[in-house]
Parts: structure tokens; sequence; C-alpha cells
């Protein structure tokens, strides 16, 4: 399955430290890594969030083995275009084990 995800520099910086191979650990108050399943949603939130609070905004794209990603809940949190795929962080590593080849880094918003 494709995923997106919409980041600041910070969780890019540490994406990019990995070789473009995984996510880093949530923060304790953190306890849902999420994706978005199209890109038009990475982009609303990447304008609407990290562009005013962080000056920019990094979507990526990656794959997930098919199999694995059934084992999580999709959330629609809006409207239809606004679905999620909702990983509990402590699933965070074995889901970075199921990348299928690197993270990269489709667009940049500014």
């Amino acid at each position: 399955m494709k995923l997106f995800r919409p980041v600041n520099k910070a969780e890019l910086d540490l994406i990019e430290a990995a070789d473009w191979k995984k996510f880093p650990p949530r923060l304790p108050e953190q306890p849902i890594f999420y994706s978005v399943l199209n890109i038009e949603y990475a982009r609303q939130i990447s304008i609407e969030w990290n562009l005013p609070f962080y000056g920019a905004g990094y979507i990526l794209q990656f794959e997930v083995k098919d199999d694995y990603v059934k084992n999580f809940e999709k959330k629609v949190v809006g409207s239809m275009m606004h679905e999620e795929l909702w990983v509990p962080s402590e699933n965070l590593e074995e889901f970075n084990n199921n990348i299928i080849g690197k993270i990269e880094l489709v667009e940049i918003i500014k």
C-alpha cells in the first residue's frame, strides 16, 4: 500500500539520518503514528499545519506490505478524502520493518 506522511523539518532530518528507511519513535504524548492514504490530504495538512507553524512542510511517500497494513485501522477524520492509517506507537518499529524500499521526499510546501 502506498502511503503519505506530512512532516516538519525536524522529523525529516531524523528520517534522513536513518537513511530514509524508518520513521523515528513517537514521543510519549503521541500514542498513534498516522500516515494518510492520499497526497491531497497530505498537502492539506502541510499547508494548514506545517507551513504556518514550522515555515515549511515536507510530504513523504512510502510503501508498506499489503498483508501487514491490514492489521491496522483506517480512519476517516473528516470528509472521505481525510483517510488515515492509525498505527499504535508501540508497533512503529515493526511497521518500519515492513516498509518496502526507502521513504521518498515527494513535495516541499513553502
